[in-house]
């Protein structure tokens, strides 16, 4: 029976949470540190690291402008929908 590698572990259509998208950035970059690896597996760890950066950039859009969403709200905390590709601060909301 054969060995599961990194890539079999998770389905590559299922988006990480932005913790596990983290840790997987650290192992990437930390492998990548190390020089040990070929080019071309060097390239694709590569890769995948841009992939997860941008997932954790946009983790963290969407979680600033809920943010900013509840400080506009005040004292209620009442929140509202929001479309998570309008971006983040630069989305227009008022300051």
């Amino acid at each position: 029976m054969a060995e599961k590698t990194e890539a079999q572990e998770a389905p590559s259509n299922a988006a990480p949470n932005f913790e596990q998208a983290l840790a997987q950035l650290e192992q990437l970059v930390s492998q990548l540190e190390s020089g040990d690896l070929p080019l071309d597996q060097a390239l694709e760890r590569f890769e995948q690291g841009v992939r997860l950066t941008r997932d954790c950039q946009g983790a963290l859009s969407a979680a600033q402008q809920k943010v900013q969403l509840l400080l506009q709200r005040g004292e209620g905390f009442a929140t509202q929908a929001f479309d998570p590709s309008a971006g983040g601060a630069e989305s227009g909301l008022p300051e």
